[in-house]
């Protein structure tokens, strides 16, 4: 591990749930805390022992979940919700964006209140999305207000859903990800599929900004949270480097040693085919890192074309 910890004199073996653990971030976050030997298990719409961990059953649709799954649990990670680039936008999809994550939420809390179970922290995902889809010259830190589009408004439910843990006395902590970089599941996939016809694409005018942040910064940042009994709050979960949406591909480019097509996919392209949610790829501003940095956290990752030649060549 980094050395990022601290506060590290808890009970050996503490055992952390985590909804959505079988989803791209639960999976490498799963990993890094068997290794530094913790107990996991996951919350999954179906039950079983597949692999190395224990998956319990639960349906936040229906409000169902089993109490006593609660019973040994420290740490309650939440990671549930659905995918917000897998369809496209429609009303019906972006209820059920909200719904998953802020109704799952309030389940947890009601069973974790009802049941007097008594927590160590819960950690939620959230997003920079919190800050609206919007380029500009502001550096966006946590204490900036939700902006007032779908997502911006999408991820202030979020949190007020984890803040009942909060407002419960549980030490609570909501992680704002950035653009997140892996190889096979993510983002920067998508991004690099062109390049099996020996190109890469821009998007847009490429001005907006791309807050990023490597897969393994991102699971040490979940396991400060646990470990560091003074956080609480929001934190931006970005790398501290600024780069464009055009520096981005530049840098993506030369890892890959492949060429950037000189003509960028037009925004009323994208929008054509989207719809509202090419606002995610079109528009992006900077995001600050100041906060978990000043919270003791020291990015591994800080210079995004190190970061690229580790996740597509490590």
């Amino acid at each position: 591990m980094s050395g990022n910890q601290t506060n590290t004199n808890l009970p050996a073996r503490s055992s952390i749930l985590i909804s959505g653990g079988s989803g791209l971030i639960g999976r490498y976050l799963t990993s890094t805390l068997l290794s530094e030997g913790y107990r996991v298990s996951h919350l999954s719409r179906k039950a079983g022992h597949p692999g190395r961990v224990r998956t319990y059953q639960w349906n936040p649709e229906q409000n169902t979940v089993d109490p006593h799954i609660f019973d040994e649990v420290d740490f309650l990670i939440h990671l549930a919700g659905a995918n917000l680039g897998e369809k496209r936008w429609t009303k019906k999809r972006k209820e059920e964006i909200v719904t998953s994550r802020v109704n799952s939420s309030r389940l947890l809390h009601k069973v974790i209140t009802d049941n007097g179970i008594r927590l160590k922290a819960f950690i939620s995902a959230s997003a920079i999305g919190y800050y609206g889809s919007v380029t500009s010259d502001k550096i966006f830190k946590e204490d900036d207000m939700p902006a007032a589009d779908f997502l911006g408004t999408t991820c202030k439910m979020w949190e007020d859903s984890a803040d009942l843990f909060g407002n419960s006395g549980v030490r609570t902590i909501k992680i704002r990800t950035g653009v997140v970089l892996e190889k096979s599941d993510s983002a920067l996939s998508e991004l690099m599929k062109p390049a099996r016809f020996g190109f890469l694409m821009n998007t847009g005018d490429g001005l907006q900004y791309m807050p990023w942040i490597h897969i393994q910064d991102l699971c040490n940042i979940y396991l400060k949270a646990i470990t560091d009994r003074e956080m609480a709050g929001a934190y931006n979960a970005v790398s501290p480097q600024h780069v464009t949406g055009r520096e981005f591909m530049k840098t993506l480019a030369v890892v890959m040693k492949k060429q950037v097509f000189p003509i960028p996919v037009p925004a009323i392209v994208l929008k054509a085919v989207l719809g509202e949610m090419s606002d995610v790829i079109l528009k992006g501003s900077r995001v600050s890192s100041d906060k978990i940095k000043n919270a003791g956290y020291n990015f591994i990752y800080s210079n995004l074309q190190d970061a690229l030649i580790n996740v597509i060549n490590g």
